[in-house]
């Protein structure tokens, strides 16, 4: 009895240590080395500060203010507006606001589902909305809901992705060029810089980083300015 306690105890102890420990350092360590960038979140700094990460997405968009002037809110959530400056990601469905990385989630309502069709309406309906310009000028005037990239409608499974289509992006361009002042060929290089290709080559679809695109503008128009 006495021995098999002793066994079982240097057993727990041995594994404890072999994969509680040597495993966890050895595979951090061959991280670090290999690969760093993907091991520590794919950090992205602007002037020597941590902005985000190249992989979850952020919500670009301003506070929406009730008559009184305070900033409104829905259950605790603070209510925004995207802001027409900057590309804007695809619909976050994630609880607390669009884009909380601390709440990521999916609706889990099928395709099928009448508040899907309700929720993909109302998306449609401020894409649109976001392409009308002062005056009620398109941006791009030849979007119609017909011609809404997928993307731009249903939310990810994380509720925080981090691209989208270059379709999304191109149409958006006409957007963020006018507002800000820059000819479409100089937005459709930066989103052409910052569009990713096909994982190993044939996986999946290219997209493009929006908060890496989002900076690069900021950065141009801080030296035009």
């Amino acid at each position: 009895m006495k021995r098999d306690i002793i066994t079982a105890a240097i057993g727990i102890l041995v594994f404890t240590l072999l994969l509680g420990i040597v495993y966890p350092l050895f595979i951090t360590g061959v991280g670090q080395v290999t690969f760093p960038g993907n091991a520590n979140g794919q950090k992205i700094y602007a002037d020597g500060k941590l902005v985000g990460s190249k992989l979850i997405g952020q919500n670009f968009g301003t506070p929406v203010l009730e008559k009184n002037g305070k900033v409104k809110e829905v259950k605790g959530a603070v209510v925004t507006e995207a802001d027409p400056r900057y590309f804007q990601t695809r619909p976050s469905a994630t609880e607390g606001g669009a884009d909380n990385a601390a709440a990521s989630t999916f609706s889990n309502k099928g395709p099928n589902s009448v508040k899907t069709k309700e929720a993909d309406e109302e998306n449609i309906k401020a894409y649109l909305e976001l392409n009308m310009g002062p005056n009620k000028k398109e941006y791009d005037p030849g979007l119609t809901a017909a011609n809404i990239p997928v993307d731009a409608v249903n939310t990810s499974a994380s509720g925080v992705d981090p691209e989208i289509s270059e379709a999304n992006a191109h149409i958006q361009a006409y957007r963020v060029a006018a507002v800000r002042g820059l000819s479409r060929a100089t937005v459709d290089r930066l989103v052409s810089k910052y569009t990713s290709g096909r994982g190993l080559g044939f996986s999946g679809e290219p997209g493009v980083n929006v908060l890496e695109l989002n900076l690069a503008l900021d950065r141009l128009e801080g030296k035009a300015s």
